[in-house]
């Protein structure tokens, strides 16, 4: 006669029946926050935003006697990647995709023409001028039509930016973006397109005040 064998009954331990309902309810919780299925959650953990800044307080003015003649605008597109020697990049190392738009003026500063760079004839038709040569302003980086297409951080880096007063800064691809955009004004026709604005800008405004000639040129 053949005795049946009796199975044993697997059966989970109370802790663990506990642990489970309550990863059970956490999932089904944030999945009815994250997909609206559970109606009013997200009204009850919405967040605010308040604006308790205090009032812009003006610490000087100065007085700018410089001519804006041109401004130009620049798009740069920033691929900054940081690698750790000895670790992949899945573990250490950052890779971040940043368009960078930004405006750049060139000036001419007018408070630097002195006496002697002004010639007026006795009967007053006829002038000639000798100004300083166009500069570069500094550059303007445009927080509104600037943005990251992509960042790509290894475990430790993402691990770090939990404790980081500023996670996923961004500081080093906007000086990069800066950097290039100044680079770029620098090799544009900017500063000349600038000189020919003041000089067609002071030619119109002499000759409304009766100038016949009007000669202007730029310092060597």
């Amino acid at each position: 006669m053949t005795t049946p064998i009796r199975r044993m009954s697997k059966r989970m331990p109370g802790w663990a029946k506990l642990v489970s309902a309550v990863v059970l309810v956490l999932v089904v919780f944030f999945a009815g926050i994250r997909f609206s299925l559970l109606p009013g959650l997200k009204d009850l953990f919405g967040t605010e935003t308040h604006d308790r800044s205090g009032p812009a307080l003006l610490q000087s003015i100065q007085d700018i006697s410089r001519y804006d003649a041109a401004s130009g605008n620049f798009q740069v597109v920033v691929d900054l990647e940081k690698d750790a020697k000895y670790l992949p990049d899945a573990i250490r190392g950052t890779r971040t995709l940043y368009v960078g738009a930004g405006t750049v003026d060139a000036f001419v500063d007018l408070g630097k023409v002195g006496e002697n760079d002004v010639q007026v004839n006795d009967d007053r038709t006829s002038a000639t001028l000798v100004l300083p040569h166009a500069q570069l302003g500094k550059p303007a980086l445009d927080a509104d039509r600037s943005y990251a297409v992509s960042k790509q951080r290894g475990l430790l880096d993402r691990l770090g930016d939990l404790f980081s007063d500023n996670p996923n800064g961004e500081q080093a691809v906007q000086k990069l973006a800066v950097k290039h955009i100044r680079d770029a004004a620098k090799e544009s026709a900017l500063t000349g397109r600038a000189e020919k604005n003041t000089t067609d800008m002071l030619e119109g405004l002499l000759r409304s005040l009766g100038f016949k000639e009007v000669k202007v040129t730029y310092k060597a």
